[in-house]
């Protein structure tokens, strides 16, 4: 028999902005959206630890996330 003892779901997600030129707000509301997902990681209490966060030269972020899967215990991945 086995059992998972640990889990963690490690994620890169890109934040991309509209089509053409991006303006100042356009930028400003990708912030918001990066803000408003890490907010629902927290209300929704998911374990998580953003390993990195890259600005990319349009604009865009990407960053690089573990997290917790469902409600499998993460064990020392988030240390």
């Amino acid at each position: 028999m086995k059992r998972i003892r640990a889990a963690c779901l490690e994620q890169t997600i890109h934040f991309l902005l509209k089509d053409g030129t991006p303006s100042e707000a356009d930028k400003q509301q990708l912030r918001k959206e990066f803000e408003a997902y890490k907010t629902q990681l927290e209300r929704n209490k998911t374990p998580y630890k953003i390993m990195e966060e890259c600005e990319q030269p349009d604009g865009s972020l990407i960053i690089k996330i573990k997290r917790q899967n469902n409600s499998q215990p993460v064990g020392d991945y988030l240390l």
